[in-house]
C-alpha cells in the first residue's frame, strides 16, 4: 500500500471517527458534557446548563481581560430587563493557577447577578473552540448554540438582548 493510499485511510478514519462522536452528543450544537467548578469549589457538569426553557447566554471571560470585564460591566447594566425576560448569563472564567485567586473578590465587588463557574484547567474552554476571550454562546431554549461572537463593543449587550427576544419568540 503507498503513503497516499494509506494518508487516505487514516483521514475516512478520523472523519467517521468524528461523524461518530457527533452522533453520540446527539447534536453538533450542544454544549459538550464536561466538569467544571463553581466559585465555592464544587464540581459542575456543564450539560446541566440550562434556563427553564428560555434562551441564555454563556460567556468566557476572565480577570485579567478588559474587554471581558467591559462586557460583564455592560450586561450588568440592563441585566434586570434581561430577568424580566427570563434570560440569564452563565459566566465562565478561564483564569489559570496564577489569577484563580482574583475570581470570587472580582465577582463580589462588581455585584454580579451572573451564574459563575472556573474552567480550572481549560478543557472546557477547549472543547467549545474558545481561543480567546471574552467569547460569548447564546443559546435557546432548548440549550442549542444558535450563535457565537468574540470580543465586545459597546452596544452588544442590546445586540445579545434582541436576538435573545427573538429566540424567546420563536419558541
Amino acid at each position: 500500500m503507498n503513503q497516499n493510499m494509506k494518508s487516505t485511510i487514516l483521514l475516512f478514519a478520523l472523519f467517521l471517527q468524528g461523524f461518530a462522536i457527533l452522533a453520540q452528543s446527539g447534536s453538533a450544537n450542544r454544549i459538550p458534557s464536561f466538569t467544571i467548578k463553581t466559585l465555592d469549589g464544587r464540581d459542575f457538569q456543564t450539560t446541566q446548563f440550562d434556563n427553564d426553557g428560555k434562551p441564555y447566554v454563556v460567556s468566557f471571560w476572565a480577570t485579567w481581560c478588559r474587554p471581558c470585564l467591559k462586557e460583564l460591566n455592560a450586561i450588568a447594566e440592563i441585566y434586570d430587563e434581561w430577568k424580566d425576560e427570563g434570560f440569564k448569563l452563565i459566566a465562565v472564567s478561564t483564569d489559570d493557577a496564577r489569577t484563580r485567586a482574583n475570581i470570587l473578590p472580582m465577582v463580589n465587588g462588581r455585584g454580579w447577578e451572573y451564574e459563575f463557574y472556573h474552567d480550572e484547567n481549560g478543557d472546557f474552554r477547549r472543547a467549545m473552540g474558545v481561543n480567546m476571550v471574552p467569547h460569548t454562546f447564546i443559546l435557546n431554549g432548548k440549550g442549542e448554540i444558535v450563535s457565537q461572537h468574540t470580543s465586545f463593543a459597546d452596544g452588544m449587550e442590546w445586540e445579545m438582548y434582541e436576538k435573545l427576544l427573538e429566540l424567546l419568540e420563536k419558541e
